[in-house]
């Protein structure tokens, strides 16, 4: 039992201790030492000095075109109202 108890309290402390690693510290937070890093809000991509070259990829073959089903009356009956089942349950109670 108190093998069982060593490794579970080596276990823990491992996991905590872990924890804390992974953690930022408070000048990475916001926005390292000076904390006036600034980001573009819009990036730009210019290629008007580059020539660009390419083809339409479209899948190669013929469409498939198949019949529409069958009209066929529907098996299921579709009902309005559950006013039977309502006053059921209630009598059920």
């Amino acid at each position: 039992m108190t093998r069982v108890l060593q490794v579970f309290v080596v276990a823990a402390a491992t996991l905590m201790g872990s924890a804390t690693s992974f953690a930022q510290s408070a000048t990475a937070r916001s926005g390292g030492e000076h904390g006036n890093t600034m980001r573009a809000s819009k990036t730009v991509f210019d290629f008007e000095d580059d020539m660009v070259e390419g083809e339409l990829q479209r899948p190669d073959g013929i469409r498939v075109i198949s019949t529409p089903p069958p009209k066929q009356p529907s098996l299921i009956e579709i009902r309005k109202d559950f006013v039977a089942e309502a006053l059921k349950s209630v009598d059920d109670i």
